[in-house]
């Protein structure tokens, strides 16, 4: 019994064809697209850019994929996994309308088909990689191993969308591609979409053969039978049989899906009674490429990579050689005189709401709803006088975390996302309206753990971070919450998104998305029980380089202002939103309300800390100062602590010293560029515009100094941060072994400043090195910190 009558594999196949033909015709023609004459050289491109070896395997998936959706009226979102496979991509888009519904210019005519290939791979036309600019999709091409990772964030919470994930075999060789598979035990048929993984082994990367072509069915099948997978294969190389083979595949992983969420929807059952399906096809390289040139092999070969003919622009018989394969896919059967599809080929086209193309989920602002956000004030620490009271900021606002699940139950379109750390992190409070999810068995010894949970936590920082975008490009909300030094392990995965998101900007029918917030906690300046290893606030660095009008950093210096930005970036979109806070207790400062308008400002004078008002007032030779001598200044919480303290220093042991204190939680304010950055004149109100400023920073010190320039008199600005030290110690030690402590705060406030030679300040000075010397031993034999630090507060 066959699954495709005659008329439907007739149909199939010269689909096929069709997208096989646009495909090479877009790496190599910018003219003469019907070949209504013979090739010539003016009619090739003058550099020949593209990958074919994929294309012929994506393009028979998509066709394949259009044939099930106008069978069973299915939603389909299409994720490309190979890097370069834009050309196939591009092909079927444009075969289905759905490029011409972008992109108006690029008609389904004879001169739309020229502009296609035209502006495939040449300057300021379309990549070669799927891209923010391709429609149809939420996968940036340009990095492997995300695609997989990619699907199942798109179909959380997506009950009727099936992702058709086609992931290369050079691809599944990377480690998040491997960590993806077990995706599926976090997925929930009562509430979630399906991913139908599709496995296209065509035997090669760019030159190396890949490491599960080598492997045979039986290994295959134990491989991926272990990790929950049924697989369908798809083998072959003649496209009648491939044809036939592949559409009973689909249908049969169709069927297995409907049936696993029947079970669990309709029948009540608890979790699947079988496995997940998955498809692996295996094709040539290259297929349908001339088999061989000048004696070596192309088709079949890692030689049909890239540009299998790579000099038929100069060569004469390699550019016979390029019009005999153009040809014979017979374009004159495909497509009118006029350019148009043949009624043949129009007729696998689907509906306009059921074109993958045109699929909503794949432009999520069309589908993003705004989060119900309680309101922040109502969690926030009582502050009667600054540094006295102690709280946890992550901890509060865990609390507020827990309320945005609660007011957003009905919606289901909000998750953290977080690496086992949810706990460790102190966000606990979320666990009383939500759960850790898995959908795998459960023991009686498990906490807070079930199918409907909304926390999503892997021991996998690529996971989170894959699964967020795939949710986020889909329309939808989220949080990731990390260890600070753990979450530079996704530099590069940011990197793609920064630049997916810069795409996006420049793209009109993209409509805005949620933005990505991360909350880095555990930080650099805590890890006195952990050490060196567990150091890094190198994030910073990654996400500052991006695009300014893509990035936000805040530094919020207590529980309140972690509260008010945490608030604020949640009703974002489009950007990459970073708030790094840590999770001890510790000293509070601001009121809510201070909160508020300190963070709206982004940079501000604590009154409060400095003395330059009481100086003014004349305590020195009653002659007042209309400037401060200094200015300490500082971005995070831990820095804010112990610039606090050393203002608090400076006032007792040395009060003709006025000293300004500035508290930075915007780090772009500093920036001169930046759409947060002060203006001119607020930057030298708050800075001045000569007087010498000492910066404790959370980050390295080169990061303030990129950022302040341009900046007037940026050679007075001294940063002390983290430089590289740290190991098993006590908390005030971390501070004191980066140099960036209370006293050397204070001790290089005094050195810069007018007053550094003065008698009282070389005593305030010898005082300050004492207590140095004096913590070192004090650790050495206690273990611990001295009390007039650990205990210190602001009086």
């Amino acid at each position: 019994m066959y699954t495709l009558s005659p008329n439907e594999s007739e149909q199939l196949h010269a689909y096929w064809r069709a997208a096989n033909y646009l495909s090479a015709g877009q790496i190599y023609l910018h003219t003469n697209a019907l070949l209504k004459e013979p090739l010539k050289s003016a009619h090739i491109k003058p550099r020949l850019l593209g990958h074919w070896g994929t294309c012929p395997g994506l393009n028979l998936v998509y066709t394949h994929l259009n044939r099930l959706i106008i069978k069973n009226k299915a939603s389909v979102l299409f994720v490309a996994g190979p890097g370069h496979g834009a050309p196939a991509v591009l092909s079927q888009l444009y075969l289905e309308g759905s490029y011409s519904a972008f992109y108006p210019q690029v008609t389904q005519d004879e001169a739309g088909m020229n502009l296609l290939f035209r502006q495939f791979s040449t300057p300021y036309g379309m990549p070669s990689h799927v891209t923010a600019l391709t429609p149809g999709s939420i996968h940036e091409g340009g990095e492997l191993g995300y695609s997989l990772v990619h699907a199942f964030g798109a179909v959380f919470d997506n009950p009727d969308v099936i992702a058709a994930c086609v992931i290369g075999d050079g691809e599944a060789e990377t480690g998040a591609l491997a960590a993806s598979w077990q995706s599926i035990h976090f997925l929930n048929p009562a509430r979630d979409g399906a991913v139908l993984p599709i496995l296209h082994i065509n035997g090669y990367k760019i030159s190396s053969l890949t490491i599960l072509a080598r492997m045979s069915d039986a290994e295959i099948t134990s491989l991926f039978s272990g990790l929950g997978y049924q697989p369908y294969f798809v083998t072959g190389d003649d496209a009648v049989e491939v044809h036939e083979i592949l559409a009973t595949a689909l249908d049969q992983a169709y069927r297995d899906i409907k049936h696993i969420q029947q079970q669990i929807r309709q029948e009540g059952l608890s979790r699947p009674q079988m496995a997940w399906p998955m498809i692996v096809l295996r094709t040539p390289k290259g297929w349908t490429c001339p088999e061989m040139l000048e004696g070596k092999q192309l088709e079949g070969s890692f030689r049909s990579h890239q540009v299998p003919i790579p000099d038929a622009g100069e060569n004469e018989e390699q550019l016979k050689l390029l019009e005999s394969w153009l040809r014979s896919y017979d374009p004159a059967s495909l497509f009118t005189d006029t350019g148009h599809l043949q009624p043949l080929i129009q007729s696998l086209v689907p509906p306009s709401e059921l074109k993958m193309g045109m699929h909503p989920a794949a432009n999520g602002g069309i589908l993003t709803k705004p989060l119900q956000l309680p309101e922040y004030s109502d969690y926030a620490v009582e502050i009667d006088k600054p540094g006295i009271t102690k709280a946890g900021a992550t901890k509060e606002t865990g609390k507020y975390l827990a309320d945005v699940f609660r007011f957003n139950d009905p919606a289901q379109n909000f998750r953290l996302f977080c690496p086992d750390e949810t706990s460790s992190n102190k966000l606990n409070a979320v666990f009383e309206a939500t759960e850790r999810c898995f959908t795998g068995p459960l023991d009686k010894g498990d906490d807070k753990v079930s199918a409907t949970g909304r926390v999503m936590e892997v021991l996998s920082e690529h996971l989170c971070q894959g699964w967020y975008e795939g949710y986020l490009l889909t329309g939808r909300h989220g949080l990731f919450a990390c260890y600070e030094a753990f979450i530079t392990i996704i530099d590069s995965m940011m990197t793609q998104y920064a630049k997916w998101l810069k795409l996006c900007h420049e793209v009109s029918w993209r409509r805005p998305i949620p933005s990505l917030n991360y909350l880095l906690t555990s930080h650099a300046w805590r890890q006195d029980h952990n050490g060196y290893s567990h150091q890094g606030p190198g994030f910073i660095d990654a996400v500052i380089s991006k695009k300014n009008h893509i990035i936000r950093i805040y530094l919020p210096p207590d529980a309140n202002s972690l509260l008010a930005v945490t608030h604020h970036c949640l009703q974002t979109t489009n950007y990459i939103n970073v708030i790094i806070a840590g999770k001890q207790p510790s000293l509070q400062w601001l009121t809510v309300e201070d909160a508020a308008r300190h963070c709206e400002q982004g940079a501000s004078i604590w009154e409060w800390a400095g003395n330059e008002k009481q100086n003014e007032e004349g305590i020195e030779n009653n002659q007042a100062v209309s400037l401060p001598h200094v200015v300490l200044t500082c971005a995070g919480d831990v820095p804010t602590l112990e610039t606090i303290a050393a203002a608090w220093l400076l006032r007792k042991h040395l009060p003709a010293l006025a000293v300004r204190v500035v508290n930075v939680v915007d780090l772009m304010s500093l920036a001169i560029t930046h759409p947060h950055a002060l203006e001119e004149d607020a930057f030298a109100r708050v800075f001045t515009e000569e007087q010498p400023v000492v910066f404790a920073f959370h980050g390295y010190p080169r990061v303030i100094h990129d950022l302040v320039h341009g900046r007037p008199s940026t050679s007075r600005f001294h940063v002390r941060g983290y430089a590289e030290e740290g190991t098993t110690t006590t908390p005030f030690d971390m501070v004191v072994l980066n140099s960036m402590s209370r006293y050397h705060l204070a001790i290089k406030a005094i050195r810069e400043s007018v007053l550094n030679d003065t008698t009282e300040a070389n005593n305030a000075i010898a005082l300050f090195e004492r207590k140095l010397q004096e913590h070192t031993s004090y650790i050495k034999e206690h273990m611990d910190d001295m009390p007039e630090i650990a205990n210190w507060h602001w009086s």
